[in-house]
């Protein structure tokens, strides 16, 4: 039994003096009487602790961030797209000016019920990650299955196939057809080279369409190459493709699938024809590759500004895998300084005070350097190091910029 419930017993039931109560229970006089009152006004209620929450918190989220948070997800979701915590903070810091913690989002998603909790799903840290250091390093692709509307002229649906940059996960292209055959894939892979260069490798699953290995040929000595294949080895292009039964090797290019097709159904319009799909996946194209924030990205940048950012890799006539190129993320310290070790001598190079705490990456080949920032992709510097130097300098005169000023008119 509380205390406060054997006080207001010994008061009320038993008729006992308060001085005498106190006593019995060491407890002020204020505090008897107090108890005495709120079991006056609340009854049985007055023998349950009150909350110890403060009246006012002024370190709570504001109701407005909290309508704002809910909205994008509503939003979000509505759209097919991604809509998760950081999706909604990378939307609040670039188009709402507010930064809200990943942790503090998804308190305000659980709180309202707007997520639904999943401990069945294997954590992300048991997978092993890998990806392409430079972009058109390695392309993945892959097909899938859509309905249309129109199941009359197709009553098995259409196919869908992406070719998608590893690096940046840019979507370099995204088509639709009545099904897809070796010379489609040979037709689309070639058109998308002509517009981004051809890539170094390639990446796929065991299908048909791309390889032919384990067809029954194979076994008997008879094995030959598809067109795809042939097309590969006469452009120096390495072609890699996934074990069978392993599609977490092409996990990028299945991820962005499933993502493309969520969206899709969000639609409201849903195609009818090739035509139809392909004008949504026009749209899909440009918001992914444009609009998006991507979670795999440093800075959660968009796929565009990653792969626009960097140099591109080439096919190597050697067919050989060596990178002779090195790529590092950094921070420009306070005084808008990166240092850069080359040929085990530390050389600080100079950007510039208003770049400070900038996140930015340094695409390193021998003495030739640029330095972009790892959010937006803008260059911010391009050198060659001159080795007999510690610092690297901008080139400007030191101290801040001189002030501009407008001469006075004459009369």
């Amino acid at each position: 039994m509380s205390r406060a419930r054997l006080v207001i017993t010994a008061v009320v039931v038993e008729k006992r003096p308060v001085a005498e109560v106190v006593a019995a229970y060491g407890m002020s006089r204020s505090r008897v009487y107090e108890l005495l009152a709120r079991y006056r006004a609340e009854g049985e209620a007055a023998f349950e602790p009150k909350s110890r929450r403060p009246h006012t918190s002024p370190s709570a989220t504001p109701a407005t961030t909290v309508e704002t948070i809910l909205r994008l997800r509503k939003q979000l979701s509505e759209s097919g797209l991604d809509a998760g915590a950081e999706t909604i903070g990378w939307h609040l810091r670039h188009r709402h000016d507010t930064v809200v913690s990943r942790a503090t989002i998804n308190r305000v998603l659980v709180r309202h019920a707007a997520v639904t909790p999943d401990p069945s799903k294997r954590p992300r840290s048991s997978y092993i990650r890998f990806e392409a250091s430079m972009p058109n390093e390695t392309w993945q692709s892959d097909f899938t299955h859509y309905p249309l509307t129109d199941t009359v002229a197709f009553p098995k649906g259409v196919e869908i196939i992406t070719w998608l940059d590893d690096h940046s996960r840019y979507l370099l292209h995204v088509s639709a057809h009545p099904r897809i055959t070796g010379p489609i894939v040979v037709a689309t892979f070639t058109d998308t080279a002509a517009v981004h260069g051809y890539p170094a490798s390639t990446l796929t699953d065991n299908g048909m369409v791309y390889t032919t290995r384990f067809s029954n040929g194979l076994a008997t000595g008879r094995h030959s190459r598809n067109g795809f294949e042939t097309l590969l080895r006469d452009l120096d292009i390495v072609q890699k493709n996934s074990r069978p039964n392993h599609p977490t090797t092409c996990g990028k290019v299945e991820r962005v699938q499933q993502t493309l097709k969520k969206w899709l159904r969000a639609q409201p319009d849903q195609p009818a024809t090739v035509a139809d799909l392909q004008s949504l996946l026009d749209g899909f194209v440009r918001t992914y590759n444009d609009h998006r924030p991507h979670r795999s990205l440093p800075n959660r940048a968009t796929p565009a500004t990653v792969y626009t950012g960097r140099p591109k890799a080439v096919p190597s006539p050697e067919r050989t895998t060596e990178n002779h190129h090195r790529v590092r993320a950094d921070k420009v310290d306070g005084s808008g300084c990166v240092t850069l070790r080359v040929n085990g001598r530390l050389h600080h190079i100079g950007i510039g005070r208003p770049h400070a705490r900038t996140h930015v990456l340094l695409l390193v080949e021998d003495l030739a350097v640029r330095i972009i920032d790892a959010a937006t992709g803008e260059l911010l510097r391009d050198l060659v190091i001159d080795p007999t130097r510690d610092y690297q300098g901008t080139g400007r005169p030191p101290g801040p910029a001189p002030k501009t000023t407008t001469a006075e008119p004459t009369t």
